[in-house]
């Protein structure tokens, strides 16, 4: 028999390939199973319960949103609608109780309701970050909204200018173009009694469309239609791709990733068609409205320019068209979810659309909105805060811990996540009284503080603290406009087609559209 030697170069490359592979072993068999369990048991030694951890696929808390809706029969006419929309995170309390956490994949997200915790969570914004997103979806979500550290100041610093009160009042005519158009639309299809059915859901989008391209970037909704659809689409693959929950199998090329990539360059391309004919109008002195984009612009000109010896100040130009493409997707979505709630119920609820449509008419009559009005609607502020309370734009808020952290009497390990849901405390009777699952408006009569027993974090549709929603007072002053001129025109009510079927893109949705019968006044 002929013995075969290996050569000492060949023993080492073995060497080395054992050692890789036992490595690679070893982090598996850590991130499927030691370290999960390492996470639970600290947990549960913490007095927090949850299902036990198993190498069973686990869905995330987002996609068992989209799964248990997909086939469902419309839901009762109620506006609990925490179960629905929130199903994993409803049976995980309803089971475990509050001081509970879910398995998303490998890795436990702690659920927190106590509203201390919730003020905590919010105002550390150092140790409790946003979840780093991967994939297609860092394709479509990306800017301010994600960004931490100094990277988030600068780009908060450089982009609040555009959303203070005062420079929104300039944008008043473009609200109101915008609903004018609308409803010139509707009268069209009125039939000769003065009464039609439509469905909103179509139009509001549309609308909300018209009002952020008027107002972010100065044009109509026909120029910016484009990248609507683009940005709509992308978003509808973002959050119905199976893959993107499965981390092991996120980096694999697909179709899905190859449409989002060519649609991510048309969009890009679009927008920086649209800044470049900005910047080049802004420098031959052109006359321009001041919208949006501009204020953005030369408040990144000033950071420059208020900074030269830094390299690190201002915006790239690929910031710059992330930022904008934020304003599209999140400028639309949040306001039409609004609009299209509020007056589903108005549409339920005809004698809080009879006292809104009293108020709009003695403070506006049959004339025109103005600003100084607009903030008189006191009971139209309200009917916004109890539907943003019942039919938030959001669901949740998660963050990930950059360390280990005292959250009240709990310590929480680095690397673990916990969600801040939204329904569940907006609709809590331990803290909104029994009639916490009921539209009652007057609850907000005296504010936000007084409804929230002396302010505690218990009503947050927009977030809290430093990153609360920049763009709030845009949705809230859009919404107010839109209403202020629908009931000076419309009466409505829900059609007997409507189905209370609710779906979760971007949002709480109505699956089925929102049918409504208008009358014209």
């Amino acid at each position: 028999m002929e013995l075969l030697f290996w050569s000492a170069a060949e023993v080492s490359v073995v060497t080395v390939m054992i050692a890789m592979i036992t490595l690679w072993a070893v982090r598996v068999v850590n991130w499927v199973w030691l370290r999960p369990k390492r996470f639970e048991k600290l947990l549960r030694e913490q007095g927090l319960n949850g299902e036990p951890y198993s190498l069973s696929f686990h869905k995330s808390i987002h996609s068992d949103i989209q799964q248990d809706h997909t086939n469902s029969p419309p839901f009762p006419l109620s506006d609990h609608v925490a179960p629905c929309v929130s199903s994993s995170v409803h049976r995980t309390i309803a089971k475990h109780g509050k001081n509970s956490f879910v398995w998303e994949g490998t890795i436990p997200t702690v659920i927190i309701t106590d509203p201390n915790q919730i003020k905590e969570v919010f105002n550390n914004i150092h140790d409790f970050h946003k979840l780093k997103f991967s994939g297609i979806t860092k394709l479509f979500v990306n800017g301010l909204l994600t960004y931490e550290g100094e990277k988030w100041a600068k780009h908060r610093r450089i982009t609040t200018p555009a959303f203070r009160l005062e420079k929104l009042k300039n944008m008043l005519p473009a609200f109101s173009q915008s609903c004018h158009d609308m409803i010139s639309t509707w009268k069209g299809i009125l039939a000769s009694d003065g009464k039609c059915e439509i469905d909103l859901w179509p139009f509001f989008r549309k609308l909300t469309s018209d009002v952020i391209s008027r107002t972010a970037f100065g044009s109509s909704y026909a120029e910016g239609e484009k990248i609507f659809q683009l940005l709509q689409m992308q978003g509808y693959l973002v959050t119905t791709s199976i893959i993107e929950n499965v981390p092991a199998l996120r980096y694999i090329p697909t179709t899905t990733k190859r449409r989002m990539l060519a649609m991510e360059r048309e969009v890009h391309d679009l927008i920086e068609a649209i800044i470049k004919k900005r910047e080049k109008a802004m420098k031959n002195g052109e006359a321009y409205n001041e919208d949006l984009l501009t204020m953005f612009l030369e408040s990144n000109d000033m950071e420059i320019r208020g900074h030269e010896n830094s390299r690190s100040v201002g915006m790239t130009n690929q910031e710059v068209i992330e930022e904008c493409k934020l304003f599209y997707t999140a400028g639309q979505e949040t306001t039409s979810i609004l609009l299209c709630w509020t007056m589903v119920l108005l549409a339920r609820y005809p004698q809080w659309q009879a006292r809104a449509r009293e108020e709009v008419f003695q403070v506006f009559g049959h004339q025109n909105l103005h600003f100084d009005g607009l903030s008189q609607l006191k009971i139209m502020t309200m009917i916004l805060y109890e539907v943003l309370r019942l039919y938030p734009p959001s669901i949740f808020f998660t963050r990930t811990l950059q360390k280990d952290v005292k959250l009240g009497n709990v310590s929480l390990p680095a690397g673990i996540h916990i969600t801040m849901p939204i329904l569940f405390v907006h609709q809590n009777e331990d803290i909104w009284g029994d009639d916490a699952k009921e539209f009652k408006p007057e609850r907000f009569s005296e504010g936000i503080a007084k409804a929230t027993n002396k302010g505690q974090v218990s009503f947050y549709p927009f977030g809290w603290g430093p990153r609360i929603c920049i763009a709030q007072n845009f949705a809230l002053l859009e919404a107010k406009i839109v209403f202020s001129l629908l009931l000076q025109h419309f009466s409505f009510e829900l059609s007997p087609s409507y189905a209370h079927h609710l779906t979760f893109l971007l949002g709480i949705q109505p699956k089925h559209g929102a049918h409504i019968v208008l009358h014209k006044l």
